[in-house]
This record gives structure tokens, sequence and C-alpha cells, in this order.
């Protein structure tokens, strides 16, 4: 049964490092519940304080990837329609059979956007479409970087606690 939860923890580590690029796959929460599923395991003591700490920027950064993007938006000049154009984007962008669509679809989102919210102004709709872009890759970074943390965490546990796996 431990062998089993270390495997499916690794596989939801893993799933979440990609969900950090593909907005489909809720990335640090597919992470962080690895990582409980690794100290649900008989070798590993649980630690109460690691899987707090991790839950509560779990959530913090779950929270700021709908807020990124959408403020990118908004401080490069956006409208609201510029941010709901980043935000429907987004969610074409991820089913559009193109390669990088949940790249482009934010940023032709919050351009179309801005281009319905005042047509004649194609300089300042082009603006708030690299808010959106920049918003995005920030939050996909940060997402990226935690979820390798969470990797890094699970296999230091994991090596520390070998010979329990395997004895």
């Amino acid at each position: 049964m431990d062998l089993l939860l270390l495997i499916i923890g690794f596989l939801l580590v893993i799933a979440g490092i990609a969900g950090s690029f593909l907005p489909v796959l809720p990335g640090p929460p597919l992470s962080w519940i690895g990582l409980l599923l690794l100290y649900l395991t008989k070798p590993v003591e649980m630690n109460y304080w690691i899987l707090g700490a991790t839950l509560v920027v779990t959530i913090v950064i779950s929270i700021l990837d709908y807020v990124i993007p959408s403020q990118g938006t908004k401080r490069f000049g956006g409208s609201k329609y510029g941010i709901w154009g980043t935000n429907i984007g987004l969610i074409v962008g991820i089913f559009a059979p193109i390669p990088g669509g949940f790249i482009i679809g934010p940023f032709v989102g919050a351009f179309v956007g801005e281009l319905i919210y005042n047509s004649s102004d194609h300089k300042r709709a082009l603006k708030a479409a690299t808010g959106s872009f920049i918003g995005f890759l920030a939050s996909t970074f940060m997402k990226f970087v935690f979820c390798m943390m969470l990797l890094g965490l699970f296999c230091y546990v994991f090596f520390v606690n070998y010979d329990g796996f395997f004895a």
C-alpha cells in the first residue's frame, strides 16, 4: 500500500508540474496532494508544519493564479472588457487546436476585448494585451517554481526515508 501511495503521489507531483503550464490542470494543488500522499505512508513521519505551510502557499498561489493575468491587463491600462477578454481567451485557448493556444488565447482575448470597448484605440488594446501576456507568464513561472520546490521536497523526504520503503 505504501508503494502505491508513493507512486501515485509522485505522479501527482509530476502532473502538478505539467499543470503549472496547462491551465486545465490545477498544478500546485495536484503537487500538494502528491506530497500529502507521501506523508500518509508508514515510513514517513507526519509533519504537520510542512504540510500546513505548503498548503497555505498552495492556496495563495491558486488564488493569485486567477488574479495576476487580469491585474496585468488592468495595470497596463486595460478595461473590464480586456480583463474579461483575458479570461475568455484563456478558456478558448485551452481548447483551440493550435499549439500554444493557452498562451496566445489570453493575449488575443484581451486585445479583442479592448477593441470591443474602444475600436479606434489599437495602441491601448495592444498595451492591455501585453499586460495580460506578462501577467500570464508571471503566474505560470510562480506556479512552476513552487511545483518544482514541492518535487524537491518530495524527493528529499523520500530519500531520507528510503530504507523504510524497501526494507
